[in-house]
């Protein structure tokens, strides 16, 4: 998004917010959506495109070490554990 493209947006944000702010059950709406958005964005489960491709980066150093395990042919993830000796 280009800055133009940001600051529009951002007025126009704020130009609706102006347009509700006199209604207390909307600004209540308003504030429990906003909240809900910010747990969605600190999610940690969600990352940038630079953060994955460093995680990938990661594995594959890993791998090169040999520490990496492989799941045989038909086996499920609860045996693959156990196989490494993990107590399910």
């Amino acid at each position: 998004m280009t800055a133009v493209q940001l600051n529009a947006m951002n007025t126009e944000l704020w130009q609706s917010i102006g347009a509700i702010a006199d209604r207390e059950s909307l600004m209540k709406r308003l504030t429990r959506y906003a909240k809900k958005l910010v747990k969605e964005k600190n999610d940690p489960t969600l990352m940038t495109k630079e953060e994955f491709f460093a995680k990938i980066d990661q594995a594959e150093k890993q791998m090169e070490r040999g520490e990496y395990s492989v799941l045989l042919p038909g086996e499920d993830l609860t045996t693959h554990l156990k196989r490494l000796g993990y107590d399910i």
